[in-house]
């Protein structure tokens, strides 16, 4: 039974309408199951009917025609009660209804299944039988796992549908919203523009050749060819853009050189394959190992060696007949879409008219998403069901604060958007203008606000945007943007940058914090969940060789200053605070033994940890004996208290930093951590929102740590209210049964502030 429903489904994945498809079902499934009828309804909203779109049994005349209410007949029955009906005799049924254009009056026994996706009935799947009888189990069984994968492609054909009838400029153009995942933040307006891709290696057909010495001789020159490009589209990058974040293109530079892909290429042209034939053969080879590795960063590689690779064979092709891709013309606000989108694809688009990045398979952990977020630009990555095909040339408005997308809006919710982008900037105006004073509110509280750092600390440090110091400085990017661990040497040079740029400040440095979602491209972690697994403390403290090269470069990259901390990720027992002081006290002895002759002063760090497995809420007072300060890290805290992973798209949704369980957890972590009289400051994504920050302000939390362009905005909106109100609105939020209705609260005191410009997407 399962072999013949795989067997089904795929058969109609192969129909590309989704009426035919429908129909091409109705009958395998009668026939599958020898009933004499089949027949598929779907709902519409709009008028609250189902619509029968699809059967073989009843009257062909009827679909399309018979439409029956939501809460009419037997059809509407299983819509409303969402669970399978099965009926010896639907005539005597006391909620059938006759409909006779459907011709189903020697029809007695009735099967019917509702098609849900995401909690929504998308349609009812029914069969008939002239004998009164009871369906069987099986039979039952069948329909509703059919109707689960139903739900599906009914979806997905739902959203292709509705794109491919949009279009600006016709009068039959639809709004349909798409998810995806938050890339990078902002709100965006424009024209989707999808890069030409018809040259790529995915659909080059491998050739030989003749004449192999002009083939190495063809490769090389592409090769050359790409280099430059490279080169001048890394430094087209603003100049604002961090040297850490462009060393994305050093990646590209060690695919390019000899050693890496061309020994293997050229290799493959002497065995008589042409230049791009044997391109094609390395690439997928190497890609195909990438994608199988099943975690994000890896799969991310896969698509750097691709788009390289489609470069290099453009170049090849250009060079051997002069076949050109022509580059499109970009003259309106637009948004970058791309199946993938790739560093150089960004950095080679019109900074001017770039407004925002949609990847469809792209994760936040991509080049992409980490050069947006330096660029500033609005990202949505990992969005489903959409293609660049359809998105091109729509009118689409981007959140990279929730990760929606809306595309050929409806002219009020464009209007309202617009409102959105406005009061941004009306507010960022007022920002701007009262930088300078002070973080207090109107009653007198003083909060403290750092930032989070990593990608762009020197650059943020720089800027003088970073309030009372950095309260996270992420040290594993360094690592994932290299092929190897980085030296001591390294270590100590970077880390020494950044505690130089803020002398007097305090820099708190996180041990090097992999696994989960930031696996390491050299040191590969296969694990079935890996946010449950062998990551953060876990993985250094079983490799010490690791972790004792990291804390000794922190600590002879503090050698005559004050201002270093380190903080120890994932903790979840006493016994790993334990351990991992010993290796740090190990260091710091073999440091002081080191510069003893030299006069120099190294100071011992304060030491902190970071509070996001539930396990260490219930141990603050064992802890805080061992530790200087904490630090709370809410987006690991809030997905493991929720049971979400936020990078899944499936149950995204699920995973809020405002669910009433979350903000109690907060602020009894507050409270505990001000009875042991242990600092603790807030790290994760809430603490850089504006609604968050009123309400961590009224637990207790006086310090802050975010990402710095939310610095100026958390800093003037503190000082337009008291520390009662975040109380009274605290209190609320913490009796509240849902984040829905905490989000009423929030909306509602700031609407009353005249701050409702502050507020998106639940945040």
């Amino acid at each position: 039974m399962l072999t013949t429903l795989k067997r089904i489904v795929q058969e109609m994945n192969q129909i590309p309408a989704l009426d035919t498809a429908l129909f091409k079902l109705a009958s395998r499934v009668k026939h599958t199951l020898s009933v004499d009828s089949c027949s598929i309804y779907l709902a519409d909203y709009d008028t609250q009917e189902f619509i029968l779109k699809a059967t073989d049994g009843l009257h062909p005349d009827a679909v399309e025609q018979v439409r029956i209410g939501f809460s009419e007949g037997l059809i509407g029955l299983v819509g409303q009660r969402e669970e399978p009906l099965n009926i010896v005799n639907a005539h005597n049924h006391p909620r059938f209804k006759h409909y006779p254009e459907v011709k189903e009056e020697n029809y007695n026994a009735f099967l019917g299944t509702p098609i849900i996706n995401q909690r929504r009935v998308l349609g009812v799947i029914t069969l008939q039988q002239s004998q009164m009888r009871r369906f069987s189990e099986d039979e039952e069984a069948f329909l509703v796992t059919l109707a689960a994968q139903l739900a599906l492609e009914i979806t997905n054909a739902d959203i292709r549908g509705a794109l491919t009838l949009s279009n600006t400029n016709d009068n039959t153009a639809r709004q349909k919203n798409v998810r995806g995942i938050a890339g990078s933040p902002g709100l965006a307006i424009g024209k989707g523009v999808s890069p030409d891709k018809s040259i790529n290696l995915k659909n080059w057909v491998v050739k030989r050749t003749q004449s192999p010495q002009d083939q190495i001789q063809l490769y090389r020159k592409g090769v050359e060819v790409t280099r430059g490009h490279v080169d001048a589209l890394s430094n087209r990058l603003d100049d604002g853009i961090p040297d850490d974040v462009k060393s994305i293109f050093q990646l590209y530079h060690h695919l390019l050189d000899a050693n890496s892909l061309g020994r293997e290429v050229e290799e493959k042209i002497r065995q008589g394959w042409d230049a791009a034939s044997s391109l094609k053969m390395v690439v997928e080879s190497y890609a195909a190992r990438f994608q199988a590795m099943e975690d994000p960063y890896m799969q991310e590689r896969a698509i750097d060696i691709v788009d390289l690779s489609d470069r290099i064979l453009a170049n090849i092709l250009y060079e051997a007949n002069g076949q050109k891709v022509a580059d499109k013309a970009v003259t309106e606000a637009s948004i970058l879409v791309a199946d993938e989108v790739s560093a150089p694809m960004l950095a080679e688009f019109p900074r001017d008219k770039l407004k925002g990045i949609i990847s469809i398979r792209g994760s936040n952990n991509s080049h992409a998403a980490i050069l947006a977020r330096a660029m500033g630009v609005p990202a949505v990555m990992g969005c489903q069901n959409v293609t660049p095909a359809l998105l091109e040339d729509k009118e689409i408005l981007l959140d990279g604060y929730s990760g929606e997308v809306i595309v050929s809006p409806e002219r009020n919710i464009k209007s309202e958007f617009i409102q959105l982008i406005d009061e941004e900037s009306a507010i960022a105006e007022k920002i701007d203008a009262e930088a300078d004073k002070p973080c207090e509110s109107i009653d007198g509280c003083r909060m403290s606000l750092y930032i989070n750092a990593g990608l762009s600390a020197e650059v943020e440090l720089n800027a003088e945007q970073i309030g009372a110091g950095v309260g996270l400085y992420r040290t594993e990017i360094p690592f994932m943007l290299r092929e190897r661990f980085p030296s001591e040497q390294e270590q100590v040079k970077l880390y020494r940058q950044v505690l130089e740029a803020a002398p007097s400040l305090p820099i708190t440095m996180r041990t090097l914090d992999v696994g989960g979602d930031k696996p390491l491209p050299y040191f590969p972690i296969n694990e079935e969940n890996p946010f449950l697994g062998w990551r953060g403390i876990r993985l250094t403290l079983d490799h010490p060789e690791i972790f004792l090269v990291q804390v000794r470069a922190m600590l002879r990259a503090s050698v005559g200053l004050s201002n270093l901390q380190i903080m120890l990720p994932m903790i979840s027992t006493v016994c790993e605070v334990q351990e991992s002081k010993r290796l740090i006290n190990q260091a710091f002895y073999e440091i002081s033994d080191e510069i003893a002759e030299s006069g120099q002063t190294l100071n011992k760090p304060k030491l902190g940890i970071m509070l996001e497995v539930p396990s260490v809420l219930y141990q603050l007072p064992q802890l805080a004996k061992h530790v200087d300060f904490f630090s709370v890290g809410s987006n690991d805290l809030t997905q493991y208290l929720l049971a979400v992973d936020r990078n899944n798209t499936r149950v995204a949704g699920l995973y809020n930093s405002y669910h009433p369980a979350v903000l109690g957890a907060l602020y009894d972590v507050v409270q505990k951590a001000n009875q042991s009289q242990v600092p603790v400051t807030i790290c994760g994504e809430i603490a850089g929102e504006p609604a968050g920050a009123l309400l961590l302000m009224g637990m207790g939390y006086r310090r802050l740590s975010m990402n710095g362009f939310n610095l100026r905005k958390i800093n003037w909106l503190i000082r337009k209210v008291t520390l009662d109100e975040c109380k009274q609105l605290l209190s609320l939020a913490l009796t509240s049964v849902s984040q829905e209705e905490v989000f009423v609260h929030l909306n509602q005191y700031l609407e009353t502030k005249g701050l409702g410009g502050l507020i998106r997407a639940g945040a």
